[in-house]
């Protein structure tokens, strides 16, 4: 048998953006295009066995590692539509799949001269319905022509068949979240009382889940799962991060920029802090062209590096 990739790294990406907003003028691809990724030969791997059993792509690694961004150059490369949400303390399963709006609903009934619309009409529908079935969620589940139509929220590929979704840091939820989306996750199906209504997936979509393990996660969860690890990029890779971001290293930046971070990165990791990311090494590079600033030892650049790779974190101990 031959290693018949249904995801090639390398190849030609098929993404299409969504129309301009008339607000803005703006794409909703504007605020991170997906374009750039470099991948290892066991990370495109693990996407291709994700796709090939159709089961969610956990990935796990130190913040900055690269995972949140991967989902999306996926799509990106798919030419397939991308949907992303970021959970937190709060965040239940079922905000995944939908949201039934009991406030406004009740508002609206305690209003004398005011009709209540019909259920369907307080339907949020989350990523994953928007992911299995979009031309069910347009519609929240109903085909009644009083209830208002829904836009696509899809950031690329508003036509295409297949999703990709990003469940970012599931670690943040309560234990209980993983678990309530075994079901809906492994059958790709999942029932919205309020409508008496199943959705079902029309094409299986690929789902992409990030966490930071800052939260020990179910044993069920994992088992269903195909899990990878992203270490935290070498000099070497952001050096080839920063040339697909911003092209030959013209003002020799790259290297001693890179430099920099791993010195710092090893510094922090030994006092158990939080390393800068490859979102921070690219901002720094993007400072020092923009500004002229060399990398050594003037007041300019210590500042430069105190304020993106030595800025204080969240679960930092400031003591150490």
């Amino acid at each position: 048998m031959n290693y018949n990739k249904q995801f090639n790294a390398a190849g030609e990406p098929k993404a299409v953006l969504p129309p301009e907003d008339p607000a803005t003028g703006r794409s909703p691809g504007d605020q991170d295009d997906g374009t750039v990724y470099i991948y290892t030969e066991e990370l495109e791997l693990a996407v291709n066995v994700a796709l090939a059993t159709g089961r969610p792509l956990l990935l796990r690694g130190p913040s900055g590692a690269g995972k949140s961004s991967l989902a999306k150059n996926v799509a990106y490369i798919l030419g397939w539509r991308y949907y992303h949400t970021v959970i937190s303390s709060r965040t239940q399963a079922q905000d995944l799949l939908w949201r039934f709006d009991n406030v406004l609903r009740l508002s609206e009934a305690l209003d004398a001269g005011k009709n209540v619309a019909p259920d369907a009409a307080y339907i949020q529908p989350g990523v994953l319905w928007w992911a299995f079935d979009p031309a069910s969620a347009k519609r929240r589940g109903s085909d009644n022509p009083t209830v208002p139509a829904l836009p696509d929220p899809t950031l690329l590929s508003p036509d295409a068949a297949r999703a990709v979704v990003l469940i970012d840091e599931i670690d943040k939820a309560d234990p209980d979240v993983p678990n309530n989306l075994l079901v809906p996750l492994g059958s790709f199906m999942f029932h919205v009382p309020e409508l008496r209504v199943t959705v079902k997936t029309v094409t299986r979509p690929l789902i992409v889940i990030t966490t930071n393990d800052e939260r020990e996660l179910p044993n069920a969860f994992i088992r269903r799962c195909v899990v990878t690890t992203l270490p935290r990029p070498t000099a070497k890779k952001l050096f080839e991060i920063a040339v697909r971001h911003f092209g030959p290293d013209r003002y020799s930046l790259y290297e001693p920029i890179a430099a920099i971070l791993e010195q710092v990165a090893v510094a922090k990791e030994r006092r158990n802090q939080h390393a800068p990311s490859t979102a921070e090494y690219l901002d720094a590079i993007a400072a020092c062209m923009e500004l002229g600033i060399v990398p050594g030892t003037s007041v300019e650049w210590e500042a430069v590096v105190s304020a993106l790779f030595n800025k204080p974190r969240t679960g930092d101990d400031p003591t150490k």
